[in-house]
C-alpha cells in the first residue's frame, strides 16, 4: 500500500517472477517531492501514519509466518512505510546511494541510532543494492507480531547488556552472513539518541569488517521526525515539521586496529548533523 508518486517509482523482476519497487533517483539523491497533506493529516498525523503502519506490519507478518516475506517484499513493506510518511507530511533527503554500488560484494554499513525510522526504511534503500540485514536487540525478537517480521529477515540478535558476549555473537553470526553475501547493518551506538557523542559509539561494527575483510560504509542519519515513545519507545510522535535525512559515505578499508576508520565515521556523522541542522 504504497503512497508514492507513481513517477518516483521503477519497478525491477526479480528472478522469482516479484516485482520490487525501487526510489528513484536523480544523480544518486533522493528529495520527496512537494505535497500538500490533507486537514486531517495536519491535524492527527501520528494517529493516521500508525493505523496504515500496524496494518502493514499485520500484512508483513502474515506473509513471515507463511515463509512468504522475501527480500522483495521486505523492500515493498518499506517504502510503503516511506510512503505513508510522505503522506502525512514528511519530507525525505537520501543521499549517497552510489557509495553502496562501489563494490559487488558485501559490506558493513554503520550509523548512528535516532528511532525506529531507520529499521523501517534502510531496507528500501540498502536491499535493492546489496542484499543485507541488521544487528538487532534480543527484545525486537520477542515482540508480539514484530517478532515474525524481523525474525524473517535472519538478523543478528544481540542483548546489549553483555559487550563480551555480543561481540562474540556479532563477530562469528557477521561473518557468516558476510560469506552468505549478505551486508550487516550496525548501529554501535548503547541506545537510540536524538543527539550524537562519538563517545557512545562502540567499534563493533569496524572489528566485523576487519574479521571479514570487507570495506565499511559510513552511514548518517536524521530522524527524529519518528520521535521515541515515553511508554512504548517504538510509539512516539510524529513531527511533520522534521525533515529526514539519509547520507551514505565513501567506502573505507579497515587498516591496522581501525582506530582511524572509527574515527572518520563519527566524524562524517557528526559533519552530517551539523550540515542538516544549518539547512533548517
Amino acid at each position: 500500500m504504497a503512497f508514492l508518486p507513481i513517477t518516483h517509482l521503477v519497478f525491477a523482476k526479480t528472478k522469482a517472477n516479484n516485482t520490487m519497487k525501487k526510489l528513484s533517483y536523480t544523480n544518486s539523491h533522493y528529495s520527496s517531492p512537494s505535497h500538500n497533506p490533507g486537514a486531517l493529516y495536519k491535524l492527527f498525523p501520528s494517529t493516521c501514519f500508525y493505523l496504515r503502519f500496524l496494518k502493514e506490519i499485520m500484512v508483513s507478518a502474515h506473509k513471515a509466518r507463511q515463509g512468504l516475506y522475501t527480500g522483495e517484499a521486505w523492500v515493498n513493506s518499506s517504502l510503503a512505510i516511506l510512503g505513508m510518511l510522505e503522506k502525512i507530511g514528511v519530507s525525505f533527503d537520501i543521499s549517497g546511494i552510489e557509495h553502496l554500488q562501489k563494490q559487488d560484494g558485501p559490506a558493513v554499513i554503520i550509523g548512528n541510532h535516532m528511532s525506529a525510522l531507520e529499521t523501517a526504511i534502510l531496507p528500501s534503500l540498502v536491499y535493492p543494492k546489496k542484499p543485507v540485514t541488521f544487528v538487532v536487540k534480543q527484545s525486537l525478537l520477542d515482540y508480539p507480531v514484530f517478532k515474525h517480521v524481523v525474525g524473517a529477515r535472519n538478523p543478528i540478535a544481540v542483548s546489549r547488556t553483555n559487550p563480551r558476549s555480543d561481540l562474540k555473537t556479532v563477530m562469528t553470526e557477521g561473518c557468516k552472513r558476510i560469506e552468505e553475501g549478505t551486508s550487516i547493518i550496525v548501529f554501535p551506538q548503547t541506545t537510540r539518541s536524538h543527539s550524537f557523542s562519538a563517545t557512545e559509539m562502540s567499534s563493533i561494527g569496524v572489528k566485523l569488517a576487519k574479521k571479514a575483510g570487507v570495506p565499511i560504509i559510513p552511514l548518517a542519519l536524521r530522524t527524529d521526525a519518528w520521535e521515541n515513545g515515553k511508554k512504548l519507545k517504538d510509539f512516539g510522535k510524529i513531527n511533520i515539521t522534521k525533515k529526514v535525512y539519509f547520507a551514505f559515505g565513501n567506502p573505507l578499508t579497515v587498516q591496522d586496529r581501525g582506530t582511524e576508520e572509527q574515527e572518520h565515521i563519527c566524524k562524517f556523522i557528526e559533519n552530517k548533523l551539523h550540515e542538516w541542522s544549518l539547512s533548517l
